[in-house]
């Protein structure tokens, strides 16, 4: 039998088909999109799993506002975040809008949101200056980071705003975009919104912007805090002359138009560099008076010329003779003797170097500046302005009261005793008139809280008291004998309702035949004694001076024409001054305050 034949050998591998190839790129293909389509879910939830929620953020809350304006209601200072009234484009002058896509978004009727074009044309500009010049974000990229965002500069973030321009591209008309930017943006100051800001920089709305005025608060979003009018005028002028170049630039203004409105660009002179004591005073309490959570606004009783003119007087001296005789800080206050509106406040030199409020917060000895109160304890108790008094030596234990350079005369009348400042006769006076309880009492009647010492040195001012304080406390003697409150605030609005202004009525203290007596003691005391400097032809002045061991505290209290002024120098740190008393340079400073007020 013949062997079996070998087994062919197996057929060479057949190429696969063209259409199986193609079965797996598809498979490929798909497997990859599959993939690629997590991956993008998944970095899109990276990016986008913090989002806010673009509906609620629109919803803003903020802190509400306090607005303080003057007693002819100038605006003076605000508090909290500052909105006007809500703009509609249709209602702006066309140069608001204008000026404000010509310096930030050129493109912005034309994109959708984000600007490829700009991003590009800003890429370029920046690599081949070398610098970081120009910014690629749009109008609506800005609104997305200032409504939604933190001022964080990331990746993360600048990929969450594109996403949530985008969103309010899709949500929102072009001109309902504008509107929110021009009613949302920051512009410094405090003001939110072109309207706020119109008003807190030129006292006008929105709707009455002019062209230069509107260039002037388009540049204000890159940087609102150091280009504004108030915190830097010529930085905002330089920049509004940059969005006038602009708009010329995108043919909104001829060449000749914006030279000539860059000439115009001028800031009103802000009310007081000072202001700040005033302020701080006036909402102190503010949350325990007006509680809420609603925009106030408050008409003060601050009067702008008479600070501006004290804050002047005030400079003035401690630059000049002030300085000469080591005289470092000084307060003034100028209040109504009617009501106690206050109607000027300086609490110091400077407020930006030192904000303490030496009219209100600093208790100093007044001095001589405290016997008026001695002196109407004893008219109380029987004595009368012809009553007199010895001025010999007097020795109570181990303290002997000294009379400086006076040379003693015997029995004075009380008056030429006031008129003098003796202090022997201040301490007689004193006993006279129940001695240190019923001195404090009165004191205490009239405003004054202390604390005060408990033995006869009180007759020379040894207590202590602030310059509001005391000045207040002399309103008595020219108003009739009534006590007043000082106050700050004449009336109050909250969201269109009229609020209780809260100002105490001025309350019987003193019988008016006592406050007329010490009234023409203090008369005297300008007329012929220790205050001379105070005088001023054709007015009826009285006052009294007060000078500290060591000349560490001078003062001037007095009043003319319903008007009482207080006047203090010294040092923070106590340190003596060069010969200052109370009847030279506060006397002297008061004099100049007095002259320059209006009638």
């Amino acid at each position: 039998m013949a062997p079996p034949e070998p087994p062919a050998p197996a057929p060479a591998a057949a190429t696969p088909p063209v259409s199986r190839r193609r079965g797996r790129l598809l498979a490929w293909l798909v497997q990859g999109t599959i993939w690629g389509a997590v991956a993008l879910a998944a970095l899109f939830l990276f990016f986008a799993w913090d989002l806010p929620r673009p509906e609620d953020a629109l919803a803003i809350t903020r802190r509400p506002s306090v607005t303080l304006e003057a007693a002819d209601g100038r605006l003076l200072a605000t508090a909290g975040d500052l909105y006007g009234e809500t703009v509609r484009v249709r209602d702006l002058p066309i140069h608001v809008p204008t000026a404000l896509l010509a310096i930030e978004d050129r493109r912005f009727r034309h994109h959708f949101g984000l600007d490829v074009f700009g991003l590009l044309r800003a890429a370029w500009v920046n690599a081949t200056s070398g610098r970081v010049s120009q910014g690629g974000s749009t109008l609506t990229q800005q609104l997305a980071k200032n409504l939604f965002l933190t001022p964080e500069r990331s990746l993360r973030r600048k990929v969450q705003e594109a996403m949530l321009a985008l969103w309010l591209e899709s949500r929102f008309t072009k001109d309902e975009i504008l509107e929110i930017y021009l009613n949302r943006v920051y512009l410094g100051g405090g003001a939110y919104g072109v309207d706020a800001a119109a008003r807190l920089y030129f006292g006008v709305p929105a709707r009455r912007l002019t062209i230069w005025q509107a260039a002037v608060l388009a540049g204000l979003p890159r940087a609102p805090s150091r280009l504004n009018p108030r915190a830097n005028p010529a930085a905002a002028a330089a920049r509004g002359a940059e969005v006038l170049r602009a708009m010329a630039a995108t043919g909104a203004l001829t060449e000749a138009q914006a030279d000539a409105e860059a000439e115009k660009i001028a800031f009103p002179a802000r009310p007081s560099r000072d202001l700040g004591w005033f302020a701080d005073w006036v909402m102190d309490d503010l949350a325990a008076r007006y509680p809420g959570s609603a925009d106030l606004a408050l008409r003060t009783t601050l009067d702008l010329r008479a600070q501006a003119l004290v804050e002047a007087r005030l400079e003035a001296l401690l630059a000049g003779p002030g300085a000469a005789a080591g005289v470092g800080q000084g307060a003034v206050v100028v209040l109504d003797a009617a009501t106690g509106a206050v109607r000027a406040m300086a609490g110091g030199r400077d407020y930006r170097r030192s904000p303490f409020n030496r009219a209100v917060s600093a208790r100093r000895q007044p001095g001589s500046a405290f016997k008026p109160f001695v002196y109407l304890a004893a008219l109380e108790a029987g004595l009368s302005p012809d009553s007199t008094v010895s001025d010999a030596p007097i020795t109570l234990g181990r303290w002997s009261p000294g009379n400086g350079g006076w040379r003693s005369r015997g029995d004075l009348p009380l008056d030429e005793a006031m008129a003098h400042s003796v202090n022997t006769s201040a301490v007689r006076v004193l006993q006279r008139g129940g001695g240190w309880r019923t001195s404090a009492d009165v004191a205490r009647r009239l405003g004054l809280a202390g604390p005060f010492p408990n033995d006869a040195t009180i007759a020379l001012g040894t207590g202590e008291a602030s310059l509001m304080e005391l000045t207040a406390a002399y309103a008595a003697f020219t108003n009739g004998g009534l006590r007043v409150t000082p106050h700050g605030i004449a009336s109050a609005r909250s969201e269109g309702r009229v609020l209780p202004a809260a100002a105490p009525a001025p309350a019987r203290a003193v019988n008016p035949e006592h406050a007329q007596a010490i009234r023409r003691m203090l008369e005297a005391v300008v007329a012929r004694g220790s205050g001379r400097a105070a005088s001023a032809p054709g007015r009826l002045v009285a006052g009294k001076t007060g000078t500290t061991q060591d000349n560490r505290d001078a003062w001037f209290v007095g009043f003319s024409g319903g008007q009482v002024i207080g006047v203090w120098l010294g040092n923070d740190d106590a340190t003596p001054m060069d010969d200052v008393r109370g009847g030279t340079l506060p006397a002297r400073l008061f004099h100049d305050v007095l002259v320059g007020l209006p009638g």
